[in-house]
């Protein structure tokens, strides 16, 4: 198999169910024996832990006006976009007049 060596129950069941069917069921195990250990490594929580819990008044210092960001983001992203559409269309129009100049001359060619 390369560089996985397999033996003896392993080989058999590799050549029985294909070798990646082994080795992602092994990956899920793992995972799970993984997520076991971390689980029940995990502290206690508190009440205060285990939900979202809402602050009552935010000083005015800590708060952070979202909207004008978020304008402010679309409208670059709107920019750049429209920006690179155009450069797009400006370039598909430069290749058309290429293109359009090539017929002609082979035209031209074809006829004399």
């Amino acid at each position: 198999m390369g560089i996985l060596r397999l033996r003896g129950a392993w080989r058999r069941a590799a050549s029985r169910w294909g070798a990646s069917r082994v080795l992602a069921l092994g990956l899920v195990v793992g995972a799970a024996a993984g997520m076991a250990v971390l689980d029940a490594a995990q502290p206690a929580t508190t009440a205060a832990q285990d939900g979202f819990v809402p602050m009552g008044d935010i000083p005015p210092e800590d708060q952070m006006p979202a909207a004008p960001l978020v304008a402010g983001a679309y409208a670059v992203v709107w920019a750049i976009a429209i920006g690179y559409l155009w450069t797009i269309w400006q370039r598909l129009g430069a290749v058309e007049a290429e293109l359009a100049d090539a017929n002609r001359r082979i035209g031209d060619r074809d006829d004399g």
